[in-house]
């Protein structure tokens, strides 16, 4: 239920999901949605807690991967491009938002955002001892790029015209390069 949740608020978004949209989506009476979730702001912090659980999963999977830290960094652009799925954006977008209105969303958004810097950092620090990256400022480094990634994420969801999902890749791998000192072959 939660993954059909998630679906169903993507597409939709938080402020015009109805538990009954859920529900028929799931193939389940509300009566058992609410027997599951109590309430409808509980069914929507679970379901966006799920998929900050899977998206967590997929940053520990990068974070613990044996490859040196440029395939690291690789990966780790490519989970968290902008030009990625347009459904999974549309909801950390619209999480964000509503964000601003609810402690577990918040928690859970914050949650998400600071274990994606760990990462970077770690990945951008480890690049560093090995040489592989030239950095004076790691944690400098890693808000920028993120910064980037997500503001151009929100472009391409709002205002989908005004630039390319493979523009904006380019975008955030030529900075991430240029905060590491690689080009953007390099990624």
């Amino acid at each position: 239920m939660l993954k059909t949740a998630c679906e169903v608020i993507a597409a939709q978004g938080f402020g015009h999901t109805r538990t009954l949209d859920i529900a028929r989506a799931a193939g389940v009476s509300q009566a058992l949605l609410f027997y599951h979730f109590e309430t409808k702001d509980g069914l929507f912090a679970q379901a966006f807690a799920y998929a900050a659980r899977r998206h967590l999963d997929a940053l520990a999977g990068v974070e613990r991967s044996p490859r040196p830290p440029l395939d690291r960094l690789r990966a780790l652009l490519r989970l968290c491009s902008p030009g990625g799925s347009p459904e999974g954006w549309r909801l950390w977008i619209d999480a964000w938002a509503e964000s601003m209105r609810s402690k577990d969303l918040e928690e859970t958004s914050r949650r998400l955002d600071v274990q994606g810097r760990l990462v970077l950092r770690g990945i951008i620090e480890a690049g560093v001892a090995s040489g592989d990256f030239t950095c004076a400022d790691p944690d400098d480094a890693t808000w920028r790029i993120f910064a980037l990634s997500d503001g151009l994420a929100i472009q391409l969801n709002v205002h989908g015209r005004v630039l390319s999902r493979r523009r904006a890749t380019q975008l955030v791998r030529t900075a991430a390069a240029r905060e590491l000192g690689l080009t953007a072959e390099d990624l």
